[in-house]
């Protein structure tokens, strides 16, 4: 009987009749106002962390300075938020726990434009239907304290000491309600979502103190700060030393739109995607557009299926937004979504694309030669044959960290052995001149993968093959980007065999092919010709190049999915047109690749996020020796 189903039952009047009982209500009648709360905590009342949520944003919106969150048992025995907020007058206290009353908007208009956290007015009466709620609140202009109970069907007020602002106790959350207690987690568990919470709204909120505790002891204070120390304070000191500060404002008055805040470095990123928070008008939110407009711009220099963390705000006119769209007010809703994640998106993009510096000397310009560059002599027999950069560079252009003559240099001869004197002047390098060149100058070459050099802070380590292939990537994308992709007739064709396969992809996505600059037309059903090729990749292996280009357009499917993924393409040709390891350069070819990956945006990271040079502090450096110790 395996595979087979059936459906039991019995036929009666043509009607399936399961075994599931069916519950038929002879008249509508309305629910109780208790049941209607319990419901209504159902979306509100997730767990104790919602319960922090809401109270923490009523705190806020009362203009508070201090707010104190106590918490016993991962918040399930018990949930005190003590703040110092403007409080609630004696003849509202009965009113606030009232479902939704509230102060903060009183019409459409309002609900259209509001700028407070909370607005509907149903959290303490959700809370109270489900826990023992005290509320206790004093004013500026009472001479002492009030409180009264949630649950108490009297209202009766009575009157406490207290200091100015407002305290809202809660235990035992769902003791009338068992059956929704028993989906809670472990106390640890439950404290870790509350501190969650804490931590999220004392990010939006720099200029608030926050404590918080748990079964009586402090684990975590945050005394009223700027954005920047706030940050450090929550998040830590790896994202401190990893950040990348971010303000980009566009627009004016109403239409206007600011991006602030800071977004780690592609080298920062993680495993998980836990150190992400995304704030519109001082909500924190999870929204699919903002999370694909931030993760879109990080795709060119994040390795792997790695998360980048961030911490941004995004401020504009809260009439163009939404936020009344999800129980928990968790996700919002854009007028125009489309120009919001395009600000976005391009916002962190030119932020990451200059993490270094672009640096050229005024007097030593870089010049660009179109004959290809000599081809120095290599140590190895099985070295492929050498890929120029197609620069040319005067050896003078770095002063006296490179007095060997260009004749030294070209027949790769161990130097004579040299007096203390030059040799100190060997290392020494212009103040100035460094400060021009933040990557140093090159000081040899290791295994033939690695360059060596030498800037003011101590060592630098560049992978050549992983620089070079950002330097053609990011050529080639501003080459497409500007519609100046120039393109090298070729006078004799190059034909090449390829599969059945390969041919009809090369012809579907003809189109995208002449977008990166090939022309080709089928021969026959197993060969085409290439007619065409990119300026930039004119002494590459075309057949080679073009090979892997179709493989990768045979994976993305139609042309139109290959469009969309030029970009990934256009990685794949640079991925197999960079320079290759086992390749011997000369001191000046080393140099002519740092200073293009100066002049190069994003040239931290290569095609697939991995980082391209590494910087060894003189600090660090002499730790390894011991010196000093």
């Amino acid at each position: 009987m395996s595979g087979e189903y059936f459906i039991i039952g019995v036929m009666i009047n043509d009607t399936v009749q399961t075994d599931h009982p069916v519950h038929r209500s002879s008249s509508i009648q309305l629910l109780t106002d208790t049941l209607i709360s319990q419901i209504a905590a159902g979306e509100v009342v997730e767990r104790p962390s919602a319960v922090v949520k809401e109270l923490l944003e009523n705190a806020v919106d009362a203009g508070s300075t201090q707010i104190e969150i106590r918490l016993e048992n991962g918040g399930i025995k018990r949930i005190a938020i003590i703040d110092n907020g403007c409080g609630i007058p004696p003849e509202q206290l009965r009113l606030a726990l009232t479902r939704h009353a509230t102060s903060k908007i009183a019409s459409l208009n309002d609900l259209e434009n509001v700028a407070t956290l909370g607005f509907r007015g149903e959290a303490l009466a959700s809370i109270a239907s489900v826990a023992d709620l005290t509320l206790q609140s004093r004013t500026a202009e009472e001479p002492h304290a009030w409180q009264m109970r949630g649950n108490d069907p009297t209202g009766t007020l009575s009157p406490c000491s207290g200091g100015f602002g407002t305290t809202v106790d809660v235990h035992e959350l769902y003791s009338n309600t068992p059956a929704r207690r028993k989906f809670l987690k472990s106390e640890q568990t439950e404290y870790g979502h509350c501190a969650e919470v804490v931590r999220r709204i004392a990010l939006a909120q720099p200029g608030i103190r926050f404590t918080l505790m748990h079964n009586g002891k402090a684990t975590a204070q945050w005394n009223a700060h700027n954005l920047s120390q706030r940050c450090n304070q929550v998040l830590g000191e790896q994202f401190a030393q990893s950040q990348l500060p971010i303000d980009i404002t566009v627009g004016e008055g109403a239409n206007s739109l600011r991006l602030y805040g800071f977004i780690g470095q592609p080298t920062a990123s993680r495993t998980r995607g836990d150190m992400q928070y995304f704030y519109v008008n001082g909500r924190f939110v999870r929204d699919r557009l903002l999370t694909h407009a931030v993760r879109a711009a990080y795709e060119d220099v994040l390795h792997g299926n790695r998360y980048p963390a961030y911490l941004l705000y995004l401020t504009l006119d809260p009439s163009l937004v939404d936020v009344n769209v999800h129980p928990a007010k968790i996700e919002v809703r854009f007028r125009d979504s489309r120009s919001i994640h395009h600000f976005i998106h391009q916002s962190v993009s030119r932020t990451l694309a200059q993490t270094m510096e672009p640096h050229a000397a005024a007097d030593e310009s870089i010049a660009y030669a179109e004959t290809p560059a000599r081809s120095p002599v290599s140590w190895h027999s099985n070295t492929p044959s050498p890929v120029s950069y197609g620069v040319e560079q005067k050896t003078a252009s770095y002063g006296a960290l490179f007095r060997q003559s260009r004749e030294q240099e070209e027949s790769h001869s161990s130097p004579l052995p040299m007096p203390a004197t030059e040799l100190s002047d060997l290392f020494r390098i212009d103040e100035k001149t460094e400060e021009d060149f933040p990557l140093g100058f090159a000081l040899a070459q290791l295994h033939d993968i690695y360059i060596l050099a030498q800037n003011r802070h101590g060592l630098v380590l560049v992978d050549m093959h992983a620089a070079h292939e950002r330097i053609v990537y990011e050529k080639l994308k501003t080459a497409l980007d500007e519609k100046t992709l120039q393109t090298q007739t070729l006078l004799i064709p190059v034909t090449m065999k390829v599969s059945e396969v390969e041919a009809g992809t090369a012809l579907e996505n003809r189109e995208t092919l002449q977008e990166l600059g090939f022309d080709i037309s089928a021969l026959t059903p197993e060969t085409i010709a290439v007619r065409t090729v990119p300026t930039l990749l004119r002494e590459a292996d075309t057949a080679n190049a073009l090979r892997n280009i179709l493989r990768d357009m045979h994976e993305y499917g139609t042309s139109s999915i290959a469009k969309e993924k030029r970009n990934e393409l256009l990685a794949t040709v640079a991925c197999h047109n960079a320079v290759r390891a086992n390749r011997s350069l000369t001191i000046t070819e080393m140099n002519a690749l740092l200073r293009q990956m100066e002049q190069t945006e994003r040239a931290d990271q290569c095609n697939h996020g991995r980082p391209t040079w590494t910087q060894l502090g003189l600090s660090e450096l002499d730790a390894l020796f011991l010196r000093g110790q």
